[in-house]
């Protein structure tokens, strides 16, 4: 999945917390380069044995995840389902069968925005930052995407199949992998006693607990403009925090900026929203609602996310808005507010 860096984690302190009648706690962090992207956890641990253990479970977590999931590696169960598209079911584990049928209730849910099956697409687009002299032939755009549709996905429940049942159909967890990852990994540190933590896999964001001073983790929320700068801020606990931008694998026409979140039903790229960033507790769901409201666009999108429960959003248009749900709650820098359209 593309790195999301417009989420920017700072370990300060934020609220004063509760007195601390227990032991000392202390706070342990640990890098590794999984899933194609920088992911970094943090623990809050009484010692450092209890602190390292928990950090290198969690990150072989989602190492496991990977390979059961990557659409990349030759051994995962994706790859099995797409090697035999068109031939006959693959029998996968309960967790494969679990996340694939999670992710067509979210593909129902959204009409079809969020779609595991648009690696069934031609690669038309190149992604490189650069000025193009135009969008694909529109013949060529609409036969890359006659083999996208969630709804042609044929699962056995009893016999936990997978069946793709054209030749050339294809799908990619990569929408919803990297939370996916983090929720496991989350439910590992929580057997390991870890009370604590915040989980950041390339700015999809998750945490729990408190900082070891007692203090809420703040997480800094910057502008694509300058990706290193804080434009707002959120303090929060128990919950996600996930952001989708088009600032980093994007392609120009005409001064148009085009990113590489692809509408599966049109085969274009998504336009109108420069970053998405989803609040809500289940880290999962947020990664994959980045792309739906990337996908239904401004208008729709923000409507979409108001009629869900514990979820909110701001956004950031092509045109430099910034337009948040009906429950966000922002600190904002420099006397910046955002509308609620």
């Amino acid at each position: 999945m593309p790195a999301k860096l417009l989420l920017i984690l700072l370990l300060l302190s934020a609220l004063p917390g509760r007195a601390q009648t227990a032991a000392p706690r202390h706070t342990f962090t640990r890098s590794a380069h999984l899933m194609g992207s920088h992911f970094t956890f943090t623990v809050v641990a009484e010692n450092d044995s209890a602190g390292q253990r928990a950090l290198r479970a969690g990150l072989l977590e989602v190492r496991r995840i990977d390979r059961l999931l990557s659409f990349w590696d030759s051994t995962s169960e994706v790859v099995r389902i797409n090697r035999l598209a068109g031939i006959r079911p693959v029998a996968v584990s309960a967790e494969t069968f679990d996340l694939i049928s999670r992710t067509l209730r979210l593909s129902q849910l959204s009409d079809g925005a969020f779609d595991i099956t648009f690696a069934s697409a031609d690669k038309l687009y190149k992604f490189d930052r650069q000025a193009h002299a135009g969008l694909p032939d529109s013949a060529a755009v609409r036969a890359s995407v006659r083999r996208i549709g969630w709804q042609k996905i044929r699962l056995d429940a009893a016999q936990h199949t997978v069946f793709l049942p054209e030749k050339g159909m294809r799908i990619n967890l990569a929408g919803i992998l990297q939370g996916y990852g983090l929720r496991r990994a989350r439910q590992v540190l929580d057997g390991l006693g870890i009370k604590g933590g915040l989980l950041n896999g390339s700015g999809d964001i998750l945490c729990w607990g408190r900082q070891a001073d007692g203090s809420l983790w703040r997480v800094a929320i910057g502008d694509p403009d300058h990706p290193r700068s804080v434009a707002a801020w959120i303090d929060v606990t128990d919950m996600a925090v996930v952001t989708a931008g088009n600032y980093e694998q994007y392609f120009t026409v005409n001064g148009q900026v085009y990113g590489h979140i692809i509408n599966p039903h049109t085969g274009y790229p998504s336009v109108g929203l420069r970053s998405v960033t989803i609040v809500c507790p289940d880290v999962e769901l947020a990664d994959g609602l980045d792309e739906v409201v990337f996908v239904q666009g401004p208008g729709a999108g923000l409507a979409f996310i108001n009629k869900l429960k514990s979820v909110d959003c701001t956004l950031i248009t092509d045109d430099n808005r910034t337009l948040v749900s009906k429950g966000m709650q922002l600190n904002y820098y420099h006397g910046a507010t955002a509308a609620h359209p």
